[in-house]
């Protein structure tokens, strides 16, 4: 039995659940929701993704205060921009995180490769390199945490602290974060920028589908895409 079955009635549904967690967790800070996570689970049930894009030194700043040791799960989709790996590292370094790399399938990727799916179908492109190679690994955790924030896109703007998707619960820390308040974190706490942020990129990703733009406009231009698929 897990920490956090311990700590809530086990007769809870997943619905009741969640609500419960959103209702305790609605208060308090980014920081004291990172503490309160492993008050309600095991480290062993948390997974945690980070794409070391311009968001992310916030939240690895948090969890490396907060929870040295966390694993980090970063996708390398061989389509990283040299900039963003390099951010990885400097980051890896200044908070020592630990830091595992998740790499999709050789030959399906060759093919991503072969025939230029981010131009032909960019929702396949990212299937086989980013949501594809994670799949596994999910089935060995309970909550799925990331740096998600409301004001990012659409789809982001209804997500709540926690969710249940995919058979998982997935926590949002930061997702009620205003820019203003993360802008002063990263001033307060002197938090290095992704290199690419001073060349005008608000949001990074693989370097096909990536473009100049504020927030994720610079994201698979002129198409209706705006997620890689991840937290959909």
């Amino acid at each position: 039995m897990t920490s956090g079955s311990l700590q809530q009635p086990t007769n809870m549904n997943s619905e009741e659940r969640i609500n419960d967690l959103n209702l305790r967790y609605h208060a308090l800070t980014p920081e004291e929701r990172v503490v309160q996570l492993y008050e309600d689970f095991s480290a062993e049930e948390v997974m945690l993704t980070s794409s070391f894009a311009t968001n992310s030194a916030f939240l690895l700043h948090l969890f490396s205060l907060h929870a040295p040791h966390q694993l980090i799960h970063f996708i390398d989709t061989d389509f990283h921009f040299p900039e963003t790996l390099a951010y990885k590292k400097q980051l890896t370094e200044l908070y020592h995180l630990k830091v595992e790399d998740v790499h999709p399938d050789k030959h399906q990727h060759e093919y991503s490769i072969k025939e230029a799916l981010w131009n032909k179908d960019p929702d396949f492109c990212c299937s086989i390199n980013k949501v594809e190679p994670l799949h596994d690994i999910k089935t060995n955790y309970t909550v799925w945490v990331s740096g998600l924030i409301r004001w990012q896109t659409e789809h982001r703007a209804n997500l709540d602290v926690f969710e249940f998707r995919g058979g998982m619960i997935k926590f949002y820390p930061l997702v009620d974060v205003s820019k203003e308040q993360r802008d002063a974190y990263i001033r307060d706490h002197k938090l290095p920028f992704h290199p690419l942020v001073a060349e005008g990129y608000s949001s990074v990703g693989c370097t096909h589908c990536t473009k100049l733009g504020d927030d994720r406009c610079g994201r698979w231009v002129d198409t209706e895409k705006s997620e890689c698929g991840l937290h959909l």
